[in-house]
């Protein structure tokens, strides 16, 4: 999907906004909020319609001063629960509608997935990642499996190296074209969350969490790749050793620390 960009007038700067990274839009008084993804709000002049009239069709409007992104949305129950952890209110009694909305074009954005230049055999995705054949950490190209209600459900290996397949104790052969699922029947439902964000939101996440199929704490950068996939760089957090050579790394270090918390308070 191609990415667009929205220009503003926000304290006085001009700021131009990758519409991909907009979470929602709230309207407070005459100032539009608009919400990215990272935590940063912009604010600017401008009504609700303007911005409507601006964006592609891919944001649900869920009351008189709120639109939101369709791929920033997790579900819908007495609230919009959003793929950061936020949670919006909305127009309870035309749930239905918008529900039906938010299916009808979270399907079309999917089906954009289809219509790109993703490698399709197993060969291609090899020669595509060619580079990270021998590189001493684990990779995978995986891509998302999505239900009928366009939720992710599972995810198939199309590439991963042979860190990979050691980490996750399988031969290689086993992992390129099988779904998670299918291999580990233990599979836990939070991994799926993180990559479908990452897939959905073009977001580079980081986990760190303990994974009861390989019964090992792990670490994962997960980044979009191609559309409907995401990229994993996985590490066993018990080979990892944390090295602060100066202040500016300690300095560093509780910056990157304090933005985690941060992020996990909004969960």
């Amino acid at each position: 999907m191609e990415s667009k960009h929205l220009t503003i007038i926000s304290k006085g700067k001009k700021i131009i906004l990758n519409t991909s990274t907009i979470l929602y839009v709230l309207m407070a008084g005459k100032t539009a909020e608009i919400h990215v993804s990272g935590g940063r709000v912009y604010e600017t002049r401008m009504t609700l319609a303007e911005l409507e009239d601006l964006l592609d069709e891919g944001y649900l409007k869920i009351h008189r001063g709120c639109i939101v992104s369709v791929m920033a949305i997790h579900d819908i129950t007495d609230r919009i629960n959003l793929i950061n952890g936020e949670s919006l209110s909305y127009t309870v009694r035309k749930k239905k509608q918008i529900m039906d909305q938010f299916l009808s074009q979270q399907k079309s954005i999917i089906h954009q997935f289809n219509v790109s230049d993703t490698p399709v055999t197993t060969e291609e995705y090899r020669k595509h990642y060619s580079g990270f054949d021998n590189m001493p950490f684990a990779f995978t190209d995986i891509e998302m499996v999505f239900n009928e209600e366009k939720r992710a459900t599972d995810w198939i290996f199309r590439y991963a190296n042979q860190a990979l397949a050691k980490l996750e104790k399988q031969p290689l052969e086993k992992l390129l074209g099988s779904s998670f699922g299918s291999i580990f029947s233990n599979m836990d439902e939070k991994w799926l969350r993180a990559y479908e964000r990452a897939t959905l939101y073009q977001e580079v996440l980081e986990i760190i969490d303990y994974s009861p199929e390989i019964d090992t704490t792990l670490k994962i950068i997960c980044f979009p790749t191609f559309p409907g996939h995401c990229g994993c760089i996985l590490f066993d957090i018990s080979e990892i050793t944390l090295v602060q050579s100066s202040v500016d790394a300690q300095n560093a270090l509780l910056r990157y620390l304090k933005k985690s918390r941060h992020s996990s308070d909004n969960q």
